[in-house]
């Protein structure tokens, strides 16, 4: 049964199923995770309502034998390296909750994409759902996004070397991603849209690099014909540049699990030893939705192993130094 058959009929998600382990999210870390268990034997579930954040992206970078690859066919590929195990399934489902049940964890959620409803029971569930984002309110952002204007600098750096960039954002950290963005680029602008998160020692210190700090707000994004060509400010300035970055605003998908009560940062990004364990024996996270949050796919996809192993021995009744937990 293919991941997309998986996906669409919910079979291998019915009601009252139970396995050794639920991955709740089928990004890279997930999937990754979800490979690893099932080449130990584990019974494993991948739950994923397919709506990654990176839907957007047509191309991924720095993910070794992958490079150029979009991110909607890794995932694809993976679902259906996944779900080739026997023992193994992925199922397109929001999931609504995850709870403490007996000695165990019950998931439920709601198909999408004509996947059916998702009951289950798990010995040890992994979370690796990753964020949303919330987008500087500009009206046209999202018609540049992914194409002109990006939200990793390490992934998407190299192909905007030497050109006119933007640098958007209203977070504390514009200025670290500007000084970052110099390795790519002599012509940045920074724009605040408006903030005052660039403080003036940042401000010297990036104009000694030929960075301005431009603090008007932004009317839009202007192009042509689906090409970028510059920054609308609200006085109707228009300053010219080729493309550029945003900063989000990231924030942990996490809802489903508040029941948990797991131990998070001040950001809500869970906190997990070098393993992946959370605050709550049996429960694991991965990816994106642990501190610091975003990174490269590659690196949430080895988070995803590093975790799964952690996961296989915990159930064997083993720690990763080899002593035994039971």
């Amino acid at each position: 049964m293919s991941a997309e058959t998986a996906g669409a009929s919910g079979s291998s998600g019915a009601s009252g199923a139970s396995y050794e382990v639920v991955v709740v999210g089928g990004g890279p870390a997930g999937l990754s995770a979800a490979l690893n268990l099932a080449r130990a034997r584990r019974r494993v579930l991948v739950v994923d309502s397919n709506r990654p954040r990176h839907a957007a992206t047509l191309l991924a970078h720095g993910f070794l034998t992958r490079d150029g690859v979009s991110p909607l066919e890794l995932r694809r590929m993976g679902r259906e390296e996944v779900d080739a195990y026997d023992n193994a399934a992925v199922v397109f489902a929001q999931v609504g909750a995850v709870e403490v049940e007996g000695d165990g964890f019950r998931v439920t959620g709601r198909g999408v994409r004509g996947g059916a409803d998702v009951d289950v029971r798990a010995e040890a569930v992994l979370i690796a759902t990753g964020v949303t984002e919330a987008m500087p309110a500009i009206p046209n952002i999202r018609a540049y996004y992914g194409t002109y204007l990006h939200s990793c600098v390490e992934c998407d750096g190299f192909e905007s070397a030497g050109r006119p960039l933007a640098l958007i954002g209203e977070t504390t950290d514009l200025a670290e991603r500007a000084l970052l963005l110099t390795q790519w680029t002599d012509d940045l602008i920074v724009f605040t849209n408006g903030s005052d998160t660039v403080g003036a020692d940042e401000e010297r210190t990036l104009a000694q690099l030929g960075v301005r700090v431009e603090r008007r707000r932004i009317d839009d994004v202007v192009g042509e014909k689906g090409v970028m060509t510059g920054v609308r400010l609200d006085d109707g300035t228009i300053v010219e540049r080729a493309g550029g970055f945003l900063r989000p605003v990231w924030s942990p998908a996490l809802s489903f699990a508040d029941a948990l009560e797991l131990d998070s940062d001040a950001e809500g990004y869970l906190l997990i030893d070098t393993n992946g364990r959370t605050s709550l024996p049996g429960v694991y996270a991965a990816g994106e939705t642990t501190a610091p949050g975003p990174q490269q796919l590659i690196v949430a996809a080895g988070s995803g192993a590093v975790v799964a192993a952690a996961v296989n021995r915990d159930l064997i009744g083993l720690s990763l130094d080899g002593a035994a937990v039971l």
